[in-house]
Parts: C-alpha cells; structure tokens; sequence
C-alpha cells in the first residue's frame, strides 16, 4: 500500500502529510478528543511507498541527436530513433543542423558522397542494403545533395514539443522514399497539416531569429567536433555514424 492509499483509507480524520516533512502521522490533538492516530513509519525514497518514478530527482538520460534533413544516414537513424530511446528509458535532445557549412570548413565543397567518387559509389550500394535491414522505402533522391534548410528550421521549433519525432520522420521520408522537395514550404504544409500543427509554423520558422538560431546550432556542431551527420552525444561522448546508434543508446542509457 503506497502512501496516498493509506491515506484515503484511513480518510480525513489524519492530518495531512503532503509534501511537509512532518510524516510520522500522530498529529498533536486539535481538540478536547483525540482524533484516531496511525505511526507510520517509512524511509524517504522506498519505492515501495513512493513508486519508482518518485525515487529521485534524478532526470532521465539522454542522447543528443544532431542530424541533417539531406544526409541519407540521418535518415536511417531517424526513423528508428525514437522507439529504441523509448524503449531504453532514454530522452531524445533534437539537434537539427546544417552539414554544408561543416563540411566547408573541413575543405569539402559539397559532399563526401560527390567528392569522392569511389566513396560515393559506394554509399549509393550500401544504403539500400541498409535500409532493407531496417525493413524501411528507399528511393536514391534525384538530386543529391539536397538541401533541407527549411525543414530544419521548424524542427528547430519544435525541438522541445512532442511532434518533433513524426515531423522528422515524415519529412526525412518524403526525401529518401518519395523523393521529394523537401525545402519547398509547399511540400511541408501537407505534413504540418497531416500533425494537427498550423501553417502560421513555416512563418515562424523563417523568421530571422530562427535563422539566427540554427546557424549558431551548426555553429556549435562545428565547435563540438562534428563531421558528419548523423552524431550522437551520450554522456559527453561522441559517436558518429548510423551504425553507431545503439552503442550511443546504450551507452546513454546505461555507461
């Protein structure tokens, strides 16, 4: 029996514990006749009374996800991220940036996948076979690399609200699997649509001060080290690279 049960149990005739500190119950008489009394006794913290959640204070732990909406391994993360953090106890920090201007300052005008040739080829034969791992669509984008400046900026937005995960999802999808413009605003209101979210976002998400803040977010990629999308951070550690994933979830979640 926790404490909330006891109390409704032995009802209103206790006084009540709350938050106070004064949770031996066998309150001081507040009249001539003594109120029926219970000692309880119990310690600060014991599940049993308090329920697991109620433990600590102690925040969940959490992996950083810095991705790009045209890089085609942010797409194989993605899409599978947010139910393996769930399932690890582990809360998601969204981390949308821009892979171009790294990538300039690394003396890369382009992108690995262009600007090596042998690399290249090789990619382009390696992602369907991951994607098949995965059991999800792929489709080679027709123009590559694709620019997904816009959809950045309104995950950026809503990097702390509960819709970030499926907007992501949806878009990185309409770029590797239906081929898609993703950085038309014409191409993004079905999805905003699709969430419930109103069209007023890509306005916001326009707006200078959002611009402002993600060329500081890829600002800070570029000072933490990062080189490629997509990179995870698990207890100030870097892990770079799709396949790196679960080592970042576990590492997150357990050290």
């Amino acid at each position: 029996m926790n404490l909330r049960a006891i109390e409704e149990t032995v009802g209103s005739g206790l006084p009540k514990y709350g938050d106070r500190a004064a949770l031996l119950l066998g309150a001081h008489c507040m009249s001539d006749k003594s109120p029926p009394e219970i000692g309880l006794w119990f310690e600060f913290g014991n599940p049993l009374l308090l329920g697991a959640h109620c433990m600590s204070d102690k925040s969940p732990p959490e992996i950083g996800f810095w991705f790009e909406f045209g890089s085609p391994y942010s797409y194989l993360s993605m899409m599978r991220i947010e139910e393996a953090a769930t399932g690890l106890g582990v809360r998601i920090v969204w981390r949308p940036f821009l892979l171009g201007p790294v990538f300039r300052a690394l003396g890369i005008e382009t992108s690995p996948v262009t600007d090596n040739k042998p690399k290249g080829a090789y990619i382009w034969q390696d992602l369907p076979r991951q994607a098949r791992k995965y059991g999800l669509p792929w489709t080679r984008p027709s123009i590559f690399p694709r620019l997904g400046v816009t959809p950045a900026r309104v995950a950026l937005l809503g990097a702390d609200q509960p819709w970030v995960g499926s907007f992501c999802r949806r878009v990185m999808a309409l770029n590797f699997a239906e081929d898609r413009d993703i950085n038309e605003p014409e191409c993004l209101v079905p999805v905003l649509r699709e969430l419930g979210l109103p069209a007023t976002l890509l306005d916001e998400a326009q707006a200078d001060a959002n611009k402002a803040r993600l060329h500081a977010q890829t600002d800070e990629a570029r000072a933490r080290g990062i080189f490629g999308a997509p990179t995870f951070f698990a207890r100030g550690e870097m892990f770079w690279g799709n396949d790196r994933l679960d080592d970042a979830l576990l590492f997150a979640a357990n050290g």
